[in-house]
C-alpha cells in the first residue's frame, strides 16, 4: 500500500515506505476509468504493484492497475466458493472460445460453456457477433498465479432456470391455464416455456386422438396454451396437457355414434385379442378378434 505524493497529468508520485519513491506511468493512468482517476488525490492510500525495482534511469516503476487487481482476484476467489452469477463484457475470442472483461481482469469462456452464440451461423462469425454483448456467468476456474479465470455462462444459466422454475412453481396451481412457447420436441412429448422455465407435456397429453410423435402437430417456436395438469415441488418439475383445453370427444359420443353405425378408422395397434381402431375426432375403439 502506498501514498499518493503528486498527481500530474503524465504520472503519480507514491510514497512506499522505500528509500526512493515509486512512479505510476502514463500508460498505467490510461488503463484506468475516467471515474476512478478522478477520485485519486494527494494523501490517499492505494495499493500498488511494483513493475521493476529499478528502470535503465535508474526509477521504482509500480502499478496502480495491478495493485487494484489483488482485490478482484480476491472477489473472484469468493465467487468460486460462493458460486454466484455475475456480468461480464465481451471483449474479442479466439480458436477456443470467447475473451471477456470482469472488473480490471481479463476472462476468458470456453466454447463448451457458451449458450449465447448464434450456432445458426459460422463458429467465428457466431464468436465475433458477440463482441460487445454482457452476458450472466459463474467463475469456474481462479488462477492468479497463471492469470486464469474461467467462466461458464451454461451455469449461470443452469442456476437461473432452476431459480425461475422455483418462483414459477410458487406462483402457480394446478388447474392453470397459461401461454407457453414450444422450445423442444421429443418422441415422449414436448417442452413448453412459461414465463421462463420449462414445462413438460406428455405425448399422451398432447391429444385425444393418438400421436406417433409431437412434431405431427407441433413445431418449435409455436405458442399455445396449456394446462397446468401437476406441479411437483419436490423434483422441480411441471406437468403440462394440451389435451384439457380441446373438446373431450366423449362428450358427444352418445349423439354422434350409435350401434349399427357403419364407420371409418384407422388402425392404431395389434394385440393378440384384437386391433384398436381410431375414428376421425380421436376416439379409440377395439375390434375383437371375434369381430
Amino acid at each position: 500500500t502506498a501514498t499518493i505524493l503528486q498527481i500530474s497529468d503524465r504520472e503519480i508520485i507514491v510514497d512506499l515506505g522505500a528509500k526512493q519513491d515509486g512512479i505510476v506511468t502514463n500508460q498505467d493512468l490510461e488503463r484506468m476509468d475516467d471515474q476512478f482517476r478522478s477520485s485519486l488525490e494527494v494523501g490517499a492510500d492505494v495499493p500498488v504493484y511494483v513493475i521493476t525495482p529499478r528502470d535503465a534511469y535508474g526509477n521504482l516503476i509500480v502499478s496502480i492497475n495491478m495493485g487494484l487487481q489483488r482485490y478482484d482476484w480476491e472477489k473472484a476467489r469468493k465467487l468460486l466458493e460462493s458460486e454466484e452469477a455475475d456480468q461480464v463484457i465481451v471483449t474479442g475470442y479466439n480458436k477456443g472460445g470467447v475473451l471477456v472483461r470482469w472488473n480490471r481482469l481479463e476472462g476468458f469462456i470456453p466454447s463448451s460453456h457458451l449458450v449465447s452464440s448464434n450456432m445458426a451461423l459460422d463458429r467465428r462469425d457466431a464468436l465475433s457477433q458477440m463482441s460487445g454483448q454482457e452476458l450472466g456467468v459463474k467463475v469456474i476456474e481462479v488462477d492468479q498465479d497463471r492469470r486464469r479465470l474461467i467462466f461458464s455462462e451454461r451455469e449461470a444459466q443452469r442456476e437461473w432456470r432452476a431459480q425461475q422454475k422455483a418462483r414459477l412453481l410458487s406462483e402457480l396451481n394446478e388447474g392453470d391455464v397459461v401461454t407457453g412457447t414450444v422450445t423442444g420436441l421429443r418422441d415422449f412429448g414436448a417442452f413448453v416455456n412459461i414465463g421462463g422455465a420449462d414445462g413438460l407435456i406428455h405425448v399422451s397429453e398432447l391429444a385425444w386422438h393418438r400421436v406417433d410423435h409431437p412434431r405431427d402437430i407441433l413445431e418449435v417456436g409455436q405458442q399455445i396454451e396449456v394446462y397446468i395438469l401437476n406441479l411437483d415441488r419436490d423434483t422441480n418439475r411441471i406437468a403440462l396437457s394440451r389435451k384439457r383445453l380441446l373438446s373431450d370427444p366423449w362428450d358427444d359420443a352418445q349423439t354422434r355414434y350409435h350401434e349399427g353405425q357403419l364407420v371409418e378408422g384407422v388402425v392404431t395397434n395389434v394385440v393378440d385379442f384384437g386391433a384398436f381402431v381410431a375414428l376421425d375426432d380421436g376416439l379409440e375403439g377395439l375390434l375383437h378378434l371375434s369381430e
